[in-house]
């Protein structure tokens, strides 16, 4: 979207409508209201997203599979039908490699190719699934992405995730989860500390992006690309091609 980072956008899938995420109290979420495309629904939003940020990657986190319910397949499906070409990245509350396997299964092999899995530091069972999940051997481990999930300063980390740099794959989001949805400005601090243990990863940001003038320095913070939603539903950050004018 600029040259100072690119922007991956977000949708916060509960009950088959897109919601709206606030310091990742998922109970609390509700349908979205946006002014930029005045729709809930999965497909319609997506569309707009991808269009508004000309954007080649869309991040997806199915929260009725995240509190402990079924994926939401039909969803999934439908997404990858209504923005055909973009990658997908999925959590789904992954808590090992088999748990992501099945559901690509369940996708088929039209759409899993098109999907990343994300495994979050909060979901991940133990160190040993984390190697599992991120084996470059295997070619899902090869192209799935990890989050480091933390909140108000605390990892949520039972497999010790943070601990194990040596473990980590080639993409990792560093996930503030009391700054999304809040408008309280990006945590560089952490994601300085991660990108400084990662120099050769891909590190993507989450949470608390509010307009174009904080993506300059999460690029010198060490952001290659910051998950956004809140501020692309608010209008506070232009048109792909506006801001690249």
């Amino acid at each position: 979207m600029t040259a100072d980072t690119s922007l991956i956008p977000v949708m916060d899938l509960l009950g088959g409508q897109v919601v709206r995420g606030v310091r990742g109290d998922r109970q609390a979420y509700r349908p979205i209201e946006s002014a930029l495309c005045r729709s809930s629904d999965p497909a319609t939003v997506a569309q707009v997203l991808c269009t508004h940020c000309a954007a080649t990657r869309l991040y997806v986190a199915d929260l009725d599979a995240l509190m402990g319910g079924p994926a939401q397949f039909g969803v999934l499906h439908t997404l990858l039908e209504a923005v055909p070409g973009i990658e997908l990245w999925l959590d789904a509350g992954f808590a090992d490699a088999a748990a992501a396997a099945a559901l690509m299964t369940r996708l088929g092999n039209m759409s899993a190719p098109h999907v990343v899995p994300v495994y979050g530091s909060e979901s991940l069972r133990s160190r040993e699934a984390m190697a599992q999940a991120f084996d470059r051997s295997d070619e899902l481990g090869a192209r799935a992405a990890l989050s480091l999930d933390r909140r108000d300063g605390r990892p949520l980390d039972p497999a010790g995730c943070w601990e194990a740099p040596e473990l980590w794959p080639q993409r990792v989001i560093v996930m503030t989860l009391e700054r999304v949805g809040t408008g309280a400005g990006p945590d560089l601090e952490t994601l300085r500390s991660v990108r400084q243990r990662a120099p050769a990863a891909t590190v993507i940001g989450a949470g608390g992006i509010r307009g174009p003038e904080d993506l300059a320095p999460a690029r010198q913070a060490g952001a290659d690309a910051w998950l956004v939603a809140s501020a692309l539903h608010d209008l506070q950050l232009p048109p792909a091609a506006r801001a690249a004018s």
